[in-house]
């Protein structure tokens, strides 16, 4: 080839050259930008800069498959491995914080793992987090440079100035204890507030009752209403009237003379608005007596026809004097004692006073239960002259200066603190030996047994018989007191002792008695009640028994 040859192909190599230059530098500089050579431009990437485009990407190559570290992320919940990414997608490290279950603090937790492709292989939610993650609580840093290129990177760990505060943790397994809780608690408050109503009614009622029976008394047509009315109206407990009637009643007494007189007191007939009632007036030294007689008198349930009717008890006095005054019934025909001095008896009569007598120290012994309830009472000073005769021809007992109380739920014997012995003629062996247990209530009520049987010794004496021979003849035997033929007339314990204990002696049965039917009935209980052990005597249920079957039967075998 001639040099002319190789002329002309270097200028044509060189103008092609200058046109793509030309053509190129007129493309850039209609974009608005400055040349940038290729070289240059490859130059400029940082590989450590995590938002730097991957090297094809920029060459505008085909995107790659990256493998990224993973913790927390991977497939398959893998511990400490590796994971890729689609096409385009890049790997990412987190840090959030989250709550410690058991410090109750905040802590960061780490992740690594592969980021989708999507939203620009995820770089969007990379700058998100990585502007503003206080408000996020999480920070993420990308990269798509190399292969477990997330592995050393560090985002920055910033707590969240704000929390959300968490709901407190309720455990459900105690709500259905909880709502059981408030619901009893409302029903006993409300339980609480019923009671407390009929509570205030109730006293209430009982304020107003001692005012309405002091309003009714005169609201009869003689002006005052009778006693036994009044006590009709009490509450039904049977322990009498209420204690502000039974003061004004007192203060009312108008006293009209002694009718008698014993050791422990003084007797007196009275009258309260033209009523006769009988007061009891005690002796400064028998405060104790009269406390006992006024507690018994008062006991529930204790008011029966055959015990002396109580009316009111109060003590009276002034600085010089003290008066302790018992308000009874008051029965004309005096004590049995005066009665059988007096009278003679017919077998009806006789009857009438033996049953009545039974009936009466039956129900003291009785104990009864239920609200309210009674307890059982042991007089221990049972005689003629502390038994009251009524008008009907019935006993009424009196004078409870030494009973006793016992109540079988407490098993205790309630012994008032008295000096009192009771009287000796009646005393029981067990009593005069001074063997009786106080600590056993049933030798109290053996020891009334034996009392009984004497009463009715004096009782027995006094009725009529027909004389064997002579239809229209009849004969009794002259009062008399127990024993009246073998101890003097005021006897000690020592006389009682001797002819009671030592010699055994027992009031004579007359042979006369035979000839009558209720004086052999009778004859026959007072010699099993008089019996010296006190458990083969008979009970005083038993004698009453005994007496109502008489009128039907008379030929009755005493067990």
């Amino acid at each position: 080839m001639s040099v002319c040859d190789c002329v002309m192909l270097l200028m044509l190599f060189s103008g092609g050259i200058l046109a793509a230059s030309d053509q190129a530098e007129g493309s850039t500089t209609a974009a608005g930008q400055q040349p940038l050579n290729v070289a240059d431009h490859q130059a400029t990437v940082d590989p450590r800069d995590p938002t730097a485009p991957s090297p094809s990407t920029a060459t505008g190559s085909t995107a790659r498959v990256l493998t990224c570290y993973c913790e927390g992320h991977c497939p398959g919940n893998v511990q400490n491995g590796t994971c890729e990414t689609r096409p385009g997608g890049s790997c990412f490290v987190s840090v959030e914080a989250v709550l410690d279950e058991e410090t109750k603090q905040l802590v960061p937790e780490w992740s690594h793992g592969c980021m989708s492709p999507e939203q620009g292989g995820g770089l969007l939610q990379c700058k998100v987090g990585q502007v503003s993650p206080q408000l996020h609580g999480k920070s993420i840093v990308c990269c798509d440079n190399e292969d477990l290129c997330n592995q050393d990177l560090k985002p920055n760990y910033s707590p969240r100035t704000t929390t959300t505060p968490e709901p407190p943790l309720v455990n459900t397994n105690t709500m259905p204890l909880f709502a059981l809780v408030i619901s009893v608690a409302l029903c006993l408050g409300l339980l609480v507030l019923v009671l407390g109503a009929i509570y205030c009614m109730y006293r209430r009622r009982e304020k107003r009752k001692p005012a309405y029976l002091m309003n009714s008394l005169y609201n009869t047509t003689n002006g005052h209403m009778p006693i036994a009315d009044l006590v009709e109206q009490t509450s039904g407990s049977g322990s009498g009237l209420p204690l502000l009637v039974q003061r004004t009643i007192a203060k009312q007494i108008q006293m009209v003379h002694s009718v008698g007189k014993g050791r422990y007191g003084e007797v007196w007939l009275a009258k309260w608005r033209d009523e006769k009632v009988a007061v009891k007036i005690f002796f400064t030294t028998e405060e104790a007596s009269w406390f006992r007689e006024t507690e018994i008198y008062q006991t529930v349930l204790m008011r029966n026809e055959n015990i002396l009717g109580f009316i009111a008890a109060d003590i009276k006095g002034t600085g010089s004097w003290t008066q302790m005054l018992l308000i009874t019934d008051y029965h004309e025909l005096g004590s049995l004692h005066d009665y059988l001095q007096k009278r003679v008896l017919n077998p009806h009569m006789l009857k009438t006073l033996a049953f009545s007598l039974a009936s009466g120290v039956a129900h003291l012994h009785t104990e009864i239960f239920g609200t309210p309830g009674k307890p059982s009472i042991a007089h221990r000073d049972i005689k003629s002259k502390n038994i009251l005769v009524k008008r009907n021809g019935q006993c009424a007992i009196a004078d409870f200066g030494l009973a006793v109380k016992y109540t079988s739920e407490l098993d205790e014997i309630q012994i008032a603190p008295n000096s009192r012995v009771g009287t000796r003629r009646y005393m029981a062996p067990e009593v005069l030996s001074e063997t009786l247990d106080l600590k056993v209530f049933e030798g109290f009520k053996m020891a009334d047994m034996y009392s009984v049987g004497l009463v009715f010794w004096e009782m027995a004496r006094r009725c009529i018989t027909t004389v064997r021979g002579a239809k229209n003849t009849t004969t009794c035997e002259d009062y008399a007191l127990p024993y009246q033929d073998v101890v003097p007339s005021d006897p000690s314990f020592e006389d009682m002792y001797a002819v009671v204990c030592v010699k055994g002696v027992r009031p004579p049965i007359p042979q006369r008695w035979q000839d009558e039917d209720i004086l052999v009935v009778l004859s026959k209980i007072m010699q099993e009640c008089w019996h010296p052990s006190p458990a083969v005597r008979l009970t005083a249920l038993r004698v009453k028994k005994t007496l109502v079957k008489l009128e039907t039967d008379c030929t009755i075998k005493i067990v």
